[in-house]
């Protein structure tokens, strides 16, 4: 994927509107899937950015045993619990969300595991929208060609995948792609090639962030380094979901989060400097900087 045959994109998107009668089915429902026994965090960050982002609701799919601490720390959120075979797992996401008009953040602190692999495999053939990060990521780059077969014989539902580099190399090893997730000079090839691949948006995580469809791309200029701390690609994963659980197009919803999310970094920075961010202060920052950004559009 050559980057003269993409077409940059310097302009913002708009933010989605918030009619004065909506109500939280108005707002999309986002349904975060993750959760082990040592990232119990990862889960809730997500599903906090995801309301704080504007998301009507947000239901955290976790096994039994872990749902209700992960909900002590978002209590905002709803629980579904996620246990058994793959069939009980998709019974309960079905029961949860009987039109299937949720999207999935499917990654945040889920871990390693073929059951992992199984959920992921059938989710990125499901008609549901799904944003994949972290181990999430990691089971489909397990999957190699496999994956890439599962998207073209799926219903077309949309991707949204957020590597990191360690991630991205994982991902491209598997499909052969040549180009870097490191070097300045490659990164909006890779980023491009890989969206191709997959039928994706790519947000291609680092400095100046990297989001294509693999015929356009954006490149982000907001964030610092006091966002390279634990918990800030879960809140990115929570804040793209709930923009298209609201009617954000896929591609608008990658530049328009990583814009955000950036943003909140920036605002954090100002005030306190490059060191002792926590995810958690992303979080509470968003609705300032969706209230910033609509103030510079009037």
């Amino acid at each position: 994927m050559d980057k003269q045959t993409m077409k940059q994109i310097t302009k913002l998107p708009s933010l989605p509107p918030r009619p004065k009668d909506g109500h939280k089915g108005v707002f999309g429902t986002v349904i975060v899937i993750g959760g082990c026994e040592t990232m119990i965090g990862a889960p809730a960050l997500s599903a906090g950015a995801a309301l704080r982002s504007g998301a009507g609701l947000v239901k955290i799919a976790s096994d039994l045993r872990l749902l209700h601490h992960i909900l002590v720390v978002e209590p905002s959120a709803t629980g579904i619990a996620f246990g058994g075979d793959i069939e009980r797992k998709l019974k309960a996401l079905d029961d949860a969300d009987s039109n299937g008009g949720a999207v999935l953040a499917i990654g945040p602190g889920i871990g390693q595991s073929a059951s992992v692999r199984e959920i992921v495999q059938r989710m990125i053939r499901d008609g549901r929208d799904v944003v994949l990060d972290a181990d999430g990521l990691n089971a489909l780059a397990g999957l190699g060609e496999a994956g890439v077969k599962d998207r073209e014989q799926g219903e077309g539902a949309g991707l949204v995948m957020t590597p990191h580099p360690g991630e991205y190399a994982r991902l491209a090893d598997g499909l052969r792609i040549k180009w870097s997730g490191v070097d300045s000079d490659q990164r909006v090839q890779g980023a491009g090639e890989l969206a191709r691949r997959y039928r994706a948006v790519v947000v291609l995580k680092g400095h100046e962030t990297v989001v294509s469809n693999g015929t356009q791309y954006y490149i982000n200029k907001t964030g610092n380094v006091s966002m390279s701390t634990a918990g800030s690609g879960d809140v990115l994963t929570g804040v793209i979901a709930s923009l298209r659980a609201q009617g954000v197009s896929l591609f608008d919803a990658a530049v328009l989060g990583v814009h955000l999310h950036g943003q909140a970094g920036d605002i954090w920075a100002d005030k306190n400097g490059f060191a002792g961010l926590k995810a958690m202060d992303l979080v509470e920052l968003l609705p300032l900087t969706m209230q910033l950004n609509k103030r510079e559009r009037l």
